[in-house]
């Protein structure tokens, strides 16, 4: 079997590490961009864009979860603590590492293996699959895996090409290399993205003042120190073994049962998480950074389960309950499930208190004039410097893989009603013809149909495996 896979970012990774060499003769592939296997996130970098998780959650080998934290131990033996999470949180560089030998030491056991420089502009179902690159060139394949990231920051107020606005923040060293010190910069979004902006400013000395400016004005939470929660109800088993329907009622009474048993209660968890996100920001921050050690595990619970579960639970769902989620409890939810690494919250706690950082909740408009002029809840703020800090939107459709993408489309593969590609949730199998292909496969973000949280390292961990079985290419 002759396996192409278009792009080189995590999937890509996650994929090759799972396939079984035994069951593959040849494995092709493209990736255009400089420095293959490390995606949009993990480029070369300050060394202040840290790695905004645990090593147990950033393992790329599906069912280990030590092997990122194995490789890091040989490779920067501890460094890089974070002494209030008690766990290594290393630059996100140092990360892209750790995918670049992965992914070289899978290649190393194939037998044929190659790296094409280029991108894929369209796939012939001929009798074999033939893909033809930008430059003309033709590669036949028996199967195919989508593996091309995820899609662009979206500019909401109208601002590329005004001069001082950033589009597209990373990579930071080179952005924030262009800002003189004493500007006041604005940076659009209160998410993980602007928390990486406002820490990597700060270190690099920036003196002017920092505003972060979003609908909400609501910080990510802090993480907690990882403890083992023994969760036994609120898995993905847990839920495929509803009986009947699954609904949001019912799965709030899955969490009702998991946390009754660790002697907690959700009426209020949920109390806390709503005044959460009513509270003032930096207060909320700083009784956060409180609670790192703090030994309630509710919270740490939902985090766990939002991304092992929640996938799972997502697929179930009726739409109806989607569009609830999708609308009332987006931030809260996402805020909840990719918290801040408590390194970075002290970073933002200092500023605040310093009096070089602010939050302008309830943002309205933003026009370029000589500057920009920033209308919000509480009036206007002008600043010298906008940063885009709004992440693509989930199951967007990469810049680079939309020649591709619209060629799949004419030949029957359907786009998901909220965005990405259709796929089979099971097998990652491309819907073609309303029917999953087998020898066409999505791995990563692209593949619709999922959360609304952007896909994470075990997610794609989990769907590279996923789709390693369905090619029928996994160790015995």
């Amino acid at each position: 079997m002759d396996i192409a896979i278009i792009g080189a970012g995590a999937a890509a990774v996650g994929l090759l590490d799972a396939l079984d060499p035994e069951a593959v003769d040849s494995v092709t592939v493209f990736e255009p961009a400089p420095l293959p296997w490390r995606g949009r996130p993990y480029q070369p970098d300050l060394d202040s864009v840290l790695v905004n998780v645990p090593p147990e959650i950033m393992s790329i080998r599906f069912g280990d979860r030590a092997h990122y934290a194995r490789w890091l131990e040989r490779h920067a033996p501890g460094a890089h603590r974070d002494e209030r999470l008690g766990q290594p949180i290393p630059p996100r560089a140092v990360y892209g590492r750790y995918l670049e030998d992965t992914a070289e030491e899978a290649l190393a056991r194939f037998g044929r293996a190659q790296v094409v420089r280029a991108a894929v502009a369209d796939v012939s179902p001929a009798e074999r699959l033939t893909l033809r690159t930008v430059d003309g060139r033709r590669y036949a394949a028996d199967r195919i895996a989508l593996c091309v990231g995820g899609g662009t920051p979206v500019d909401h107020y109208g601002l590329t090409g005004a001069p001082g606005f950033v589009a597209n923040p990373y990579p930071l060293e080179r952005t924030l290399a262009e800002i003189p010190p004493g500007r006041d910069v604005a940076v659009v979004g209160a998410g993980l993205t602007a928390v990486d902006i406002v820490v990597s400013l700060a270190a690099r000395g920036h003196s002017g003042g920092i505003s972060l400016v979003s609908r909400s004005g609501t910080l990510p939470y802090v993480w907690q120190r990882p403890v083992e929660t023994a969760v036994r109800h609120l898995t993905p088993d847990g839920v495929g073994s509803l009986r009947g329907p699954v609904t949001l009622e019912r799965l709030t009474g899955l969490i009702r049962t998991e946390l009754a048993e660790h002697g907690e209660d959700w009426d209020e968890l949920a109390a806390r998480i709503a005044a959460t996100a009513a509270a003032d920001p930096v207060a909320n921050l700083r009784e956060q950074l409180a609670m790192v050690d703090a030994p309630m595990l509710g919270r740490r619970i939902i985090q766990e389960a939002a991304h092992t579960a929640g996938p799972v639970a997502w697929r179930l769902l009726p739409e109806t309950d989607r569009a609830r989620l999708r609308s009332g409890l987006f931030r809260t939810i996402t805020g909840l499930a990719s918290p801040m690494v408590p390194r970075n919250a002290a970073a933002l706690l200092d500023l605040f208190d310093a009096g070089g950082l602010r939050i302008l909740p309830g943002i309205e408009k933003i026009e370029a004039a000589g500057g920009f002029r920033i209308k919000h809840g509480a009036g206007t703020h002008t600043a010298d410097v906008v940063i885009n800090a709004v992440n693509p939107p989930p199951h967007a459709v990469p810049r680079a893989a939309g020649e591709l993408v619209s060629s799949l489309l004419g030949q029957g593969a359907a786009r998901h009603p909220h965005g990405g590609l259709a796929a089979d949730p099971g097998t990652g199998r491309l819907l073609v013809g309303g029917r999953p292909d087998p020898r066409l496969h999505v791995v990563g973000d692209l593949a619709g149909g999922g959360p609304f949280l952007t896909s994470g390292i075990p997610g794609v961990a989990a769907q590279a495996h996923r789709a390693a079985r369905s090619l029928g290419a996994t160790p015995p």
